[in-house]
């Protein structure tokens, strides 16, 4: 399979997340600010050096990943997702990346990373887990990230008031109109057109045979998931970015 072939499915994947996500780049930039704001804070005089270690949940062909390189390229990132149809698109971006379930309890020593963590971010991924596996998650990525550490998740939200997830959606949508991105391909599309692509038989053969089955979501609001992120053991929790129902939430150790 050529390069050619990848960068186009990726760049392809791309587009059709922006349907969804009309301000994605700027998103992807909010999230490496957080990244970069943690690792400064600390950063103080007699730390051991080395280098920065992150942790991409959920990366897919590794579009939040890649940004995150350019943006810090001292950092030691890994990718890790279940899909090897997606990870194989993106090989060619240079990411390190490990195929793991995140509701499997070994996943996080497939990484191969040391602890502590200094984060762990994830974009439009973690809302297919289903409420238990999500907290577990949560206290799972807490007992791994060093003092101060964050957990970067951005990903679309409702609230517990239903008219204000109404309100969210709606921002959303006219946000998108403006943008221009209405038009672009469906998700399901995407998926139907990747998988008929005979240039890709060895990876939709190898996605074939793994057992991929989405949980139809956590359905956790914003508000509980915010509570489930201080059970969990972090100390500040809160929301830095927001389009509509769209948030980048932060959680620092």
């Amino acid at each position: 399979m050529s390069s050619d072939v990848r960068q186009r499915w990726v760049r392809r994947w791309d587009a059709q997340q922006e349907r969804y996500i009309a301000d994605r780049e700027e998103r992807f930039r909010v999230v490496a600010d957080v990244v970069a704001w943690s690792l400064r804070r600390s950063s103080e005089p007699g730390r051991p050096g080395r280098r920065p270690r992150v942790v991409d949940l959920g990366c897919g062909p590794g579009s939040l990943s890649t940004r995150l390189i350019a943006e810090l390229p001292d950092v030691e990132i890994v990718g890790v997702d279940a899909d090897p149809l997606l990870l194989g698109l993106g090989a060619e971006s240079g990411l390190r990346t490990v195929r793991a379930d995140l509701t499997d309890p070994e996943w996080p020593d497939a990484t191969g990373l040391a602890q502590p963590w200094d984060a762990a971010v994830s974009s439009t991924a973690l809302h297919w887990l289903r409420p238990d596996a999500l907290r577990e998650l949560y206290r799972t990525v807490a007992a791994r990230l060093r003092p101060g550490g964050v957990f970067v998740d951005a990903d679309h939200r409702t609230h517990t008031d239903p008219v204000a997830s109404e309100l969210a959606r709606h921002i959303r949508d006219e946000r998108a109109e403006r943008a221009g991105v209405t038009g672009n391909e469906e998700w399901g599309a995407w998926w139907e057109a990747v998988l008929a692509d005979p240039e890709l038989g060895p990876l939709v053969d190898a996605r074939s045979a793994t057992a991929l089955a989405h949980s139809g979501g956590s359905k956790l609001t914003l508000e509980q998931q915010r509570a489930a992120l201080r059970e969990a053991g972090f100390s500040t929790v809160t929301t830095v970015w927001q389009c509509g129902d769209d948030f980048v939430l932060v959680a620092v150790r």
